[in-house]
């Protein structure tokens, strides 16, 4: 009789990666060897595990620790693999193998290819053995580790994550060459994200919801959570940095998210760190103060009516409340003063604002040529200290000194580029925000009937409101709209307005480039709508009489 003849026993078939499979050390293969083994030793086999894991002590061994507990529970005597490393990789699962032999005297491990059989009394020439192999195949594995974190580096350093990207994004390219651009198919998901997060209008818990009912889904057809949804505000891959071991590297993704945009999100991730449930949505929250305390006021529903009252802080002695809808009316008249009357003025205006862009332009577009050459330069540099370093012209320590210079460098040439073009994208926006939000404000105002979009009208708008013994006594607009609220009074209220005669002599433009006297007279009335000559002219965004300026045909 065999002396394992009738000892019931378990198959540990495992690889640790696909790769593997293909190399030829496949589950099938392995448990077909297992079986005729087992077989040839009359072991009774109760149970076949085959699975692929990784063996690294970070890992959760899932299967490994299952089947652990299925021998002690079931008084398994024999566990048969083709070899140490399908067992053990580490030491820690070694020594709860070495635990388990130790509680009988009549359990054992058989190694198939090392012809080893391990159990409790085994001489110390047949654990060493056992402990050598465990120790090549940890040193394996702590190699791959770093060679993989090596790999991991060297592709950050050259503007790639080394990992799944996050919404909005898809994965291209051949093993070893991948790179992350834009899904067409997720990218306005990641969008609206951000952009209706940084509206402050819309919790994580609301913005789960809508985005589910858009169609937004995780890959397993589920809802996207709060927690999922904040990692993605809070990752800075969609401004061209990829995060790495809680350090930022920057990248060559391309972008569709501005840093302008990311900073509101950040600002407001923090300071929402616990979100309060609000019941009601009110026109003025958090918008109106009390002038004497400055008090945020706080509004209530009574009877069908909305009323603001002040939080009433120590000393304050406001007690009256106001009413909603009479502060509205206020709100209306103010925006209504905001129109220009004259149309030709308002064109004028506009057709002035698209001639002084130009300049703009042309200032922006020299600015980044000078931007891109300093980046190339610093690009060929750390190109030329990693060639240098491969030869061993230069050492690691100087190596490292240069990279992280060189680093630094084009980290912050690439701010600077994106703030020039944040700035550019800002100036074009000048005339649709100040001017046609002005001009429609009222009319587009009056007739919404959604207060979220009534409260992003006016908080583009104004600034603040106060209130005192029940009134609205001021409305502080936005520096933009106060700008424009004085021009609008002098040129409204001007002779400009009243005299036709004199509109058509200085108003047309063909006329107005060739006479400087008419230029001049204008000048006076229309001085509040252009700021006044800056220190750099190279930007004339300032006023045009502070330069030779002429007004396109």
């Amino acid at each position: 009789m065999k002396k394992y003849e009738n000892k019931t026993a378990v198959i540990l078939c495992r690889v640790s990666s696909k790769e593997q499979e293909k190399e030829g050390y496949s589950l099938p293969s392995q448990e077909k060897l297992l079986k005729s083994y087992s077989d040839k030793e009359k072991l009774n086999v109760v149970k076949t595990y085959t699975f692929s894991e990784s063996a690294r002590a970070s890992s959760e061994r899932v299967y490994f620790k299952q089947m652990m507990e299925y021998v002690k529970k079931q008084n398994i005597h024999v566990i048969v693999c083709e070899k140490v490393d399908r067992a053990t990789r580490n030491l820690k699962d070694t020594q709860v193998l070495y635990d388990w032999l130790e509680g009988n005297p009549d359990r054992q491990i058989h190694s198939v290819k090392d012809s080893i059989v391990l159990h409790k009394n085994s001489k110390s020439q047949e654990k060493l053995n056992w402990d050598i192999r465990v120790i090549f195949a940890k040193n394996y594995v702590d190699n791959l580790s770093e060679e993989v974190k090596k790999g991991q580096i060297e592709k950050l350093e050259k503007g790639w994550l080394p990992t799944s990207p996050p919404l909005g994004y898809k994965t291209i390219g051949e093993e070893g060459k991948r790179i992350h651009i834009p899904d067409e198919a997720t990218k306005h998901f990641a969008k609206s994200l951000f952009e209706l997060y940084g509206s402050g209008t819309y919790t994580l818990s609301q913005l789960v919801d809508l985005l589910f009912e858009e169609g937004l889904r995780t890959p397993t057809g589920k809802k996207y959570s709060k927690s999922m949804l904040y990692r993605c505000l809070q990752n800075p891959f969609y401004i061209g940095y990829n995060r790495w071991n809680g350090n930022d590297f920057p990248g060559n993704q391309e972008t569709f998210i501005s840093p302008s945009l990311y900073e509101t999100v950040q600002s407001r991730l923090k300071r929402n760190g616990s979100q309060k449930f609000i019941k009601h949505n009110h026109l003025l929250r958090s918008m109106a103060v009390c002038k004497e305390c400055g008090g945020t006021i706080t509004w209530e529903l009574k009877k069908g009516t909305v009323y603001g009252h002040c939080g009433r802080r120590q000393g304050c002695s406001q007690t009256k409340c106001g009413k909603e809808h009479e502060f509205e009316e206020k709100i209306i008249n103010e925006m209504e003063n905001l129109v220009i009357k004259n149309k030709r003025v308002l064109d004028w205006v506009s057709k002035a604002l698209k001639e002084n862009h130009k300049d703009e332009i042309n200032a922006y577009n020299y600015s980044v040529e000078e931007l891109t050459k300093q980046e190339e330069k610093i690009t060929e540099r750390l190109s030329q200290i990693y060639d240098d370093k491969l030869d061993g012209k230069i050492d690691e320590s100087f190596y490292n000194l240069k990279m992280e210079q060189y680093t630094t460098e084009r980290t912050e040439i690439q701010k600077q580029r994106t703030r020039l073009a944040d700035r550019n994208t800002k100036y074009y926006e000048i005339g649709s925000l100040i001017y046609d939000i002005a001009q429609n404000a009222p009319k587009i105002y009056k007739e919404c009937k959604d207060v979220d979009k009534k409260r992003k009208i006016l908080g583009i708008i104004f600034r603040t409101f106060q209130q005192e013994n029940g009134e609205l006594v001021e409305l502080q607009l936005s520096k933009p709209f106060e700008t424009l609220k004085k021009a609008v009074s002098i040129t409204n209220s001007s002779n400009l307005v009243k005299n036709e005669e004199l509109q058509k002599e200085i108003l047309e433009l063909g006329d107005f480039v060739a006479v400087e006297a008419n230029k001049e007279s204008f000048s006076d009335d229309c001085s509040p709508w252009l700021g006044d000559r800056d220190s750099n002219p190279n930007f004339r965004d300032q006023n045009p009489t502070c330069y030779p300026y002429t007004i396109p045909q």
